[in-house]
């Protein structure tokens, strides 16, 4: 029990440390006020792209919270329209945010990943679900956002994915508050539908699913492995293996 113990706090401990490493190792001169938040260029002009999209991306987050976490949005375009619609969750004002950045902006001068796609048919299906999801999401009040253990930025996201499962996909073991209990039950469905979820308000938990393999949730931290696209699952670092 001490050696499994032992290689536990190891497989915590030494991910978070060489992330810590590279940050403060990196180029922080920028001041986040004024970092770079254009687009990554991951998006085609809306117009000229007629039918339906869906994506959801994530970035590393603000400072020195992006040593653990990133920062997570849902992006969708129904058929024929000229503009893309970006929704966030942020610490600002009325926590759900509409357009407030470019679709695939920077986050703050972090590169954006697109972490689940959907067009077409697909999507358009999709959107009226992701927009019903969005408006009857709980916790949308003033003040209602909290960084850790949630509900934040990835707490809603997860939220969202819930409602549209066939996207058949998860947020990456660094969306902390992913597992925040959105719904307010210790128990329940993962959002792909493919599993089940136990957790202490997203203090403490474990996920067992086909899309979201095996994770281990310890005050926000996650450690886990996938079987269906074979990896492992880091704290602060991320998914190392197949791709999603």
């Amino acid at each position: 029990m001490r050696k499994i113990i032992l290689v536990l706090l190891t497989l915590f401990v030494v991910p978070i440390g060489i992330s810590a490493v590279k940050y403060w190792t990196g180029d922080r001169s920028v001041n986040w006020q004024g970092a770079d938040r254009s687009s990554a260029g991951l998006l085609p002009p809306a117009a000229e792209h007629p039918g339906a999209l869906v994506r959801v991306f994530a970035a590393r987050t603000v400072r020195w919270r992006g040593i653990f976490a990133v920062h997570s949005w849902i992006v969708f375009k129904e058929a024929g329209a000229k503009t893309y619609t970006r929704y966030d969750y942020t610490a600002w004002g009325d926590p759900i945010r509409l357009n407030g950045f470019a679709a695939d902006g920077r986050w703050f001068g972090e590169e954006p990943m697109a972490i689940a796609s959907a067009d077409g048919a697909s999507a358009e299906e999709m959107i009226p679900r992701i927009k019903a999801a969005i408006a009857g999401y709980s916790w949308r009040s003033y003040g209602d956002y909290r960084a850790w253990p949630g509900p934040n930025s990835n707490t809603f996201v997860a939220a969202v994915l819930a409602a549209v499962p066939e996207l058949q996909v998860t947020l990456p073991p660094t969306a902390i508050g992913k597992d925040f209990p959105y719904e307010g039950g210790a128990f329940g469905w993962t959002p792909s539908g493919t599993g089940v979820r136990a957790t202490l308000g997203g203090y403490l938990g474990l996920t067992v699913g086909w899309i979201e393999g095996v994770e281990l949730n310890v005050l926000g931290i996650v450690l886990g492995f996938d079987i269906r696209r074979p990896a492992i699952k880091l704290p602060a670092i991320g998914r190392l293996g197949m791709s999603v």
